[in-house]
This record gives C-alpha cells, sequence and structure tokens, in this order.
C-alpha cells in the first residue's frame, strides 16, 4: 500500500513513548506515537504497526496534550490521524494492559477511560479541521480516534467495527452515540454481533464522509499541507460511493432487532428465513450474556441521550460496572491470554441475566462519575 503513515521530512518531530526497534543489530527505540509538522498541517501518525496500532494510556495522552496545543496555534490549519504500516489505523485499546490492570489495578483502567473519553470529546468539538484517514482496520478505540473526527476518509480497503462484545465488555469511545444513529437498526445488528462493516457501509451509516481509493492517500497527504482540508479531500474523494452491502441487509436487520428484548430478538433472528440472520442469532449468543444484554440497553439509553459527552459520561458507568465483573477477564483470556477461544461466561445464558443486573450498570457512580465539559460543536 501507499505508505501513509511515513516518516516525512517535516519541521518538527515529536515522539512520544516507546517500543522496540524491529532488528537486532539495533538498539533504537520507535516511539509508540509522532507528532509531526509538515506545512499548515500537523500530524498524529500512530506507530505501533505490529501491534496493529492499538492505542496505550501515554499516546492517549500524548495526542491530547498535542491537540491542546495545536488549537490555539495559527500556523496549524488542518490535523491529520494516521496509522505506520500496512495492516491497520488502529486495532482498539491495549487490551493486554486492560487484562493485566482489571486483575492489579482497577484505577489504573478507570484512568484510562477517563482519559481516552475525554480526548474523544476533544476530537469531536476540536475547532480546526480533524481529517482521519480510516484505511485498513479501524476496530474499537481506533473509531473512538476517528469517528468522531470532522473529515472522515475510508478507502476500498477499510474495515470497521466494534468487536467488544467478544471479550465480554461493551462498545465505548462514543461507539453507542454512533451506532445508535445509524440508519433504522444496522447499528444494533454490528453491536451485538461484533462484525465490521466496509468503508461504503461506514459511510452509509454515519461514520465516515468520503471515499478515497487507497491509491490516491499519499497525494492526498501531501495536498492538505497546502490546501484547505476540505477542498483537499474534494479533490481527491470519489466521485461514487460503491454500493454499501450492510443497506442490502436492512430489511430483515429492522425487523429482527426491533424493540428492546434480547431474546426476543434472537427468536425472530432464528425463526427468520434469511441464513445471515441465524448466523446473527448465533454470533449473538457466543458472546458474553452480560455484555450482548448490556450492549443492547445502551444503544437504546444513547438514542435519547442529547450529545456524544452524555453518551461518553454513561459509557464510562458501564465500562466501570462491566471491568468489574468476571466476563471481560475472561473474554480477554479466552481470545488473547490463552487463545483458547472458550470462555466460560458468568452467567451463561440470556435468560440469566435480570434487567436488574442490566440497570445495575447505569447508575450513579458518585463521585467517581466522568464529567466531561460542555462546549459548541465546532464547524465541519
Amino acid at each position: 500500500m501507499p505508505s501513509t503513515g511515513a516518516v516525512h521530512n517535516s519541521s518538527d518531530t515529536r515522539g512520544a513513548g516507546a517500543s522496540s526497534g524491529g532488528t537486532a543489530a539495533s538498539a533504537v527505540t520507535e516511539p509508540d506515537l509522532l507528532l509531526q509538522r509538515e506545512g499548515q498541517l500537523a500530524r498524529i501518525i500512530l506507530n505501533r504497526p505490529k501491534a496493529l496500532n492499538a492505542l496505550t494510556h501515554p499516546m492517549i495522552c500524548e495526542i491530547a496534550a498535542a491537540l491542546t496545543e495545536w488549537a490555539d496555534d495559527p500556523t496549524v490549519h488542518t490535523v491529520l490521524l494516521t496509522g505506520n504500516g500496512d495492516r491497520a489505523l488502529c486495532a482498539g485499546g491495549d487490551i493486554v494492559s486492560i487484562y493485566r490492570d482489571a486483575r492489579t489495578d482497577p484505577d489504573e483502567n478507570a484512568q484510562f477511560w477517563a482519559d481516552e473519553y475525554t480526548m474523544n470529546a476533544q476530537i469531536k468539538r476540536y475547532p480546526k479541521p480533524f481529517v482521519a484517514l480510516m484505511d485498513r482496520i479501524v476496530l474499537g478505540g481506533g473509531v473512538g480516534l476517528s469517528g468522531h473526527a470532522s473529515h472522515r476518509v475510508v478507502t476500498e480497503r477499510t474495515k470497521l467495527g466494534m468487536p467488544e462484545t467478544t471479550i465480554g465488555f461493551v462498545p465505548d469511545v462514543g461507539g453507542t452515540w454512533l451506532y445508535s444513529r445509524a440508519p433504522g437498526d444496522l447499528g444494533t445488528h454490528l453491536a451485538l454481533t461484533a462484525a465490521t462493516m466496509t468503508g461504503a457501509d461506514a459511510i452509509a451509516l454515519g461514520l465516515a464522509d468520503s471515499f478515497v481509493d487507497s491509491t490516491r492517500l499519499d497525494s492526498l497527504v501531501d495536498t492538505l499541507k497546502r490546501m484547505p482540508a476540505a477542498e483537499a479531500i474534494a479533490l481527491h474523494a470519489a466521485s461514487t460511493v460503491p454500493p454499501a452491502p450492510l443497506l442490502a441487509e436492512r430489511a430483515w436487520i429492522d425487523e429482527c432487532y426491533a424493540g428492546n428484548d434480547l431474546p426476543t430478538i434472537i427468536a425472530r433472528l432464528q425463526q427468520s428465513p434469511v441464513a445471515s440472520a441465524h448466523d446473527a442469532a448465533t454470533a449473538i449468543l457466543a458472546k458474553s450474556p452480560t455484555a450482548v444484554s448490556v450492549t443492547l440497553a445502551s444503544l437504546r439509553r444513547a438514542r435519547d441521550l442529547g450529545s456524544l459527552e452524555d453518551v461518553l459520561e454513561q459509557e464510562y458507568r458501564v465500562s466501570l460496572r462491566m471491568v468489574a465483573g468476571p466476563d471481560v477477564v475472561e473474554g480477554i483470556r479466552a481470545q488473547v491470554i490463552d487463545k483458547d477461544r472458550t470462555p466460560v461466561w458468568q452467567p451463561g445464558t440470556i435468560e440469566a441475566v435480570t434487567d436488574a443486573d442490566v440497570q445495575a450498570h447505569f447508575a450513579s457512580l458518585g463521585e467517581r462519575e466522568l464529567r466531561l465539559p460542555r462546549a459548541a460543536r465546532r464547524s465541519r
């Protein structure tokens, strides 16, 4: 692929964090995050390609600090987010660290999410054009970084989703804000099954704005150094967006996922004449019963909340409650640590998850509540 995340000559380059370099012969450490200035363009380059550019806590703090600095810098006209390597923009948060901290230092997870969600809101309200190149894999925390940007660019290689229910967690980073506002119940389907979408789907569902062929990304990056963001993207965007496969599935999805009762939704999926509906039911039943139950409630509540900040504060409550339970640690163990793919969920069935169990995830945290500042929405 064109290496849109490659390090170019620039007037200012900073690195945050560090990981081991690529060869035994070299003791050079690579920063996990590169912050660059190239003319009027300020760049955020995620630089953990071996980890699919997964976000660490220091990376989040450095991104937030850089955005604060650039907001007041009159020489910065546009901010650009890319990921190094040829596999992903960002595959989410560092879930191995979340697993470790859930077992030994739960306060660190709370601070991680508080800083991450604050950054998500900061991106949504950013006063300057924020361009996210959502090429290849964009999952979980990567959606939080890019899905709230003012200019969201996808390609024919984009693979975007919120896979949290697979590890016993619930979509966060504003994912329930984005999914709850997708047409019909397409977002509900994606959240419960942890399925991914294409770049064309992302535009159709409201998670992206422009479609640019991957062969033109390097040219787009170069043009952003000297041209306003909207003009540069318009110059490179496809005049026609490819068909969105999910839109062709909307009829059965809207019919099956209507309402707030998860057992009823699963029964409709199982009884549907559509084979994809049966696959969806199987996928949901393999997830943590608590996670999918709380996910459905989160989406329905998010529909009625008035701002991204309201939703992020709700997600914070849910995240802390979920990680305090058994399923997140078990899900990460099964998928990432031991890789046996056989999690033992507690409880083990959706029917065993009571309404009181679900509602407890949304109760106030009291003094631990996340309280995000409110600000006027920046112009797109």
